[in-house]
């Protein structure tokens, strides 16, 4: 009766703080390569809106192209934040 209760004390002083098959480091989010990917997408948008502005186009057609330039930055942005194509490859 004593070898079980000392493996048990053992499997909890070994240092196990998490339990799981899952170790510590791939936490999940891997927002600087997100932000590095999406960055050359997001400044081409928005340089397009300024040269819009710039040419002396009413601003609302600079205005009504920055939402969907935004919206497809942020969806970039979560797919490569959370690796959401990683597992569909």
């Amino acid at each position: 009766m004593d070898a079980p209760s000392s493996t048990s004390t053992s499997d909890a002083s070994a240092g196990d703080a998490t339990p799981g098959p899952l170790p510590e480091d791939t936490s999940g989010k891997n927002r600087k390569r997100a932000a590095l990917a999406t960055a050359p997408f997001l400044a081409l948008g928005l340089a397009d809106v300024v040269l819009i502005l710039l040419q002396g186009l009413e601003p609302l057609w600079g205005f009504a192209i920055l939402p969907p330039i935004l919206f497809c930055s942020v969806l970039t942005w979560i797919v490569f934040s959370t690796d959401f194509l990683d597992d569909r490859t």
